[in-house]
This record gives C-alpha cells, sequence and structure tokens, in this order.
C-alpha cells in the first residue's frame, strides 16, 4: 500500500488527468478539479488529516461517474477501500436525473460511514458553488432546488462528524441569506 501521502497525491493527479478540460457547474468556468479540491481538504479537515484513504476518495468520488476510470482501476492503484467508496458515491447514469436524485435521499442512510462524510463534503462544495452576489432568477431557483434536495440527502448522512454536519448547515444558511 501507498504511504499516506503518496496515495493522496496520486489521487489528486489521478484525478486532475481524468477530469482535465472540465468545468464546473456554478461559478462561471471554474475548473472541475476545483471541486475535487474542495472535497477532499473538507474531508481532510473533518477527520484531521487522520484518514488518506478517505481523502483520497474524496478526490476520485467522481471518476468512475464522469470519466473512463473503473472500480478495478481504482482497487488495483489505491486501495480496495477506496475504490468502494467511489463505487457508493457514484451515480448511475444511465437513469434520468430525478430517478438519480431521488436515488440519492433514499440510499443515503444505507451507505457506509465513509460514504455518507463524503456526500456531506460534495453537498457543501456544490452549494457553495451555486452561491452568487447578484444571482439571476435561474440561478436563485437553481440554489433553492439544489439546497432543499441536498438537505433531504445529507438528513441520511449526519451524526458522524460533528464539524462537517455544522459546515453543511452553515452552507445552508449562506445559500438561504443570498437569496
Amino acid at each position: 500500500m501507498l504511504s499516506a501521502i503518496r496515495l493522496i497525491s496520486e489521487a489528486a493527479d489521478l484525478a486532475a488527468r481524468r477530469h482535465n478540460g472540465m468545468a464546473r457547474k456554478g461559478r462561471g468556468s471554474e475548473p472541475y478539479i476545483n471541486h475535487l479540491a474542495e472535497v477532499a481538504n473538507l474531508l481532510a479537515t473533518a477527520t484531521d488529516g487522520a484518514d488518506a484513504e478517505l481523502v483520497a476518495a474524496g478526490w476520485l468520488h467522481d471518476t468512475i461517474e464522469d470519466t473512463d476510470a473503473t472500480r478495478e482501476e481504482l482497487a488495483q492503484k489505491f486501495s480496495e477501500r477506496v475504490a468502494s467508496l467511489v463505487v457508493e458515491c457514484t451515480d448511475d447514469m444511465s437513469l434520468p436525473k430525478p430517478e438519480r436524485r431521488r436515488r440519492q435521499i433514499v440510499d443515503a442512510s444505507k451507505k457506509s460511514a465513509g460514504a455518507k462524510l463524503i456526500k456531506i463534503a460534495d453537498k457543501i462544495s456544490n452549494i457553495g458553488a451555486r452561491i452568487h452576489s447578484d444571482p439571476t432568477t435561474e440561478e436563485r431557483d437553481d440554489l433553492v432546488d439544489y439546497t432543499g434536495w441536498a438537505e433531504q440527502v445529507v438528513a441520511g448522512c449526519r451524526g458522524g462528524n460533528s464539524w462537517l454536519d455544522q459546515t453543511f448547515d452553515d452552507a445552508v444558511q449562506r445559500a438561504r441569506a443570498s437569496l
């Protein structure tokens, strides 16, 4: 197994290479890698750096969903746990968006402790990206919709890390204050 620093560094490298050229929703055309870095940093902060596999999975949480990466590749390159966490956080993109969203709500409470933390960190990052200082009607509607849905997902993920739970609540409060 790779050392903790190498594991995280290799995960960041793979995430950057596989998401190269992708832009993030919200925040203009910000590189997608910024989202992955934010999720990984939230997880590192929440665990005080004590769980390298979780942080690596944070970097990689969208690689199977958004790129040609496979579970087998992640298990071989990183670890079985990293691959399992990423798979737990991967939506079935063959399903329509409303069904994917519904499944995230229903399945949230059934996820492993680590996957729940990744889900919360992901939602914190995505809410933050949707907050604009002078939102258009469309941006405002998207923020309201996303935040309401994220609250339903996170309701099934709470209790594993009080700092992450509070950081999510703070993100929701910032979102509502921006409307």
